[in-house]
């Protein structure tokens, strides 16, 4: 394997993640070369915590001719400006969810990048850990019969100002990329989405004490409530909720088949219980049957440049991403116009990784 030069635009708190899985997961693969951020000291710092050679202005990353991959952990509203920098720098672009905060501008940059032969991933990859990857393998070996009902839901406080702005997206769209990749990734592709978007509040407290806003009142922007039915290529109907107007974080997500139910771990982790209740059993916890349970954000990248340099499809690919894209918003647009609506996108449901641990790097391909 060819190891890489990577360039990271966003030095903010998932940063700090990121780096260091980069530097100690996959160092057989990739280097980071530079780090770049809005706020020069964050990329200093951050080049000096992680021994990153060069802390630079997004220019100088960019025109750097020994990084062919850029990181972009930029915020939501920033993904489509700095993600099409790097495609028209003639860099390799992976991104964290969500894609872009339009199918619009999704799709001008998805046809930019095929035009230079350069290729976009996205996160979450998550569904590349042990927990989701092991529900897969459940799934395809029949455990609980055929899948027909999925429930999903993740609940958050309004503890966070950050969740009912409108550059974020609101929960739907911070939180609703992990869960509904993860029910592609598990069920294929949805075929037909009906919607219903509610903002309870107009304002919120800032109730978080370790916050400096502690006790401050803030406007609402986005729709804090949301909630989906999903019609799947295979005939599962799933129901999916995503809210900030709750009193904890609550994640859940259950796949229900003709012999058995599955209930999987939480899709924004890598890994957590997993487990299954068989027609006349009782409800018990399978073992991990992948590797990488440990947090490991930038999986996907990895995977990505193992899929360029062995010439197959990266799992955490764009045309995944588009169709989570396209999903959440039809959430939006079904709520707004009381019909259903029919996603114009498709894709392929990822491959799985084979059983076992794949640290080793050969094993990933």
């Amino acid at each position: 394997m060819r190891k890489v030069g990577v360039g990271v635009i966003g030095c903010g708190r998932i940063s700090d993640t990121y780096l260091n899985n980069l530097k100690n997961m996959f160092p057989f693969i990739l280097e980071v070369k530079a780090c770049a951020d809005i706020i020069p000291e964050n990329a200093e710092n951050k080049a000096k915590q992680y021994g990153i050679p060069k802390a630079c202005s997004v220019a100088e990353l960019l025109s750097d001719p020994e990084i062919e991959f850029v990181l972009n952990l930029t915020n939501p509203w920033a993904h489509y400006e700095v993600n099409m920098a790097a495609l028209e720098a003639g860099k390799h672009v992976y991104a964290e969810k969500p894609l872009a905060m339009t199918r619009k501008d999704a799709k001008h940059m998805i046809d930019f990048a095929r035009s230079k032969n350069l290729l976009i991933g996205c996160a979450p990859d998550t569904f590349l850990g042990a927990g989701l990857q092991t529900c897969r393998k459940l799934i395809d070996e029949g455990w609980i019969g055929k899948p027909t009902v999925a429930n999903a839901m993740i609940m958050m406080t309004g503890a966070s100002e950050r969740y009912h702005k409108a550059g974020v997206g609101g929960a739907l769209f911070d939180m609703g990329p992990y869960f509904i990749t993860a029910l592609v990734f598990l069920l294929g592709p949805v075929r037909r989405v009906m919607g219903s978007a509610q903002m309870p509040f107009t304002e919120k407290t800032v109730y978080n004490k370790n916050s400096p806003d502690y006790g401050k009142r803030f406007k609402v922007e986005v729709a804090t409530t949301v909630s989906g039915v999903l019609e799947f290529d295979n005939s599962v109907i799933a129901n999916f909720t995503a809210t900030c107007d709750g009193f904890k974080y609550w994640p859940r997500l259950e796949i229900l088949g003709t012999e058995g139910v599955l209930i999987a771990n939480d899709p924004n982790m890598f890994s957590g219980g997993v487990y299954v209740q068989r027609r006349g059993g009782e409800l018990k916890e399978m073992p991990l049957t992948h590797g990488y349970a440990e947090n490991s954000r930038g999986l996907g990248l990895a995977d990505m440049i193992y899929a360029i340099q062995n010439k197959r499809r990266h799992r955490a690919n764009e045309q995944l991403a588009y169709h989570v894209l396209d999903v959440l918003q039809g959430i939006c647009d079904s709520s707004e116009s009381g019909e259903y609506y029919v996603p114009e996108s498709d894709c392929d449901r990822p491959e799985p990784f084979v059983e076992g641990h794949v640290i080793n790097p050969l094993e990933i391909i």
